[in-house]
């Protein structure tokens, strides 16, 4: 663990090429220090609009659903 803290830089250095790097605290395994994967291409915010579909039923207001929670019903 001192190691780890000592050379922390060097360490996310060997992470960033690659590499997982476990650390221990007196010889016991207690983290792992690995590569961030990449997302193949970046997220682009609507690209499905259009291709995924609910029940339209999930759409209709139900008055009284909304009698309860405005407290106009009990």
């Amino acid at each position: 663990m001192y190691e780890a803290k000592a050379k922390f830089s060097e360490l996310l250095n060997r992470a960033e090429g690659g590499e997982s790097i476990t650390i221990a605290r007196a010889g016991r395994p207690v983290a792992q220090l690995v590569p961030m994967t990449r997302a193949s291409q970046p997220r682009v915010p609507g690209a499905l609009r259009g291709q995924i579909h609910g029940a339209e039923s999930l759409l209709d207001r139900d008055v009284e659903v909304e009698e309860l929670f405005n407290g106009a019903r009990e």
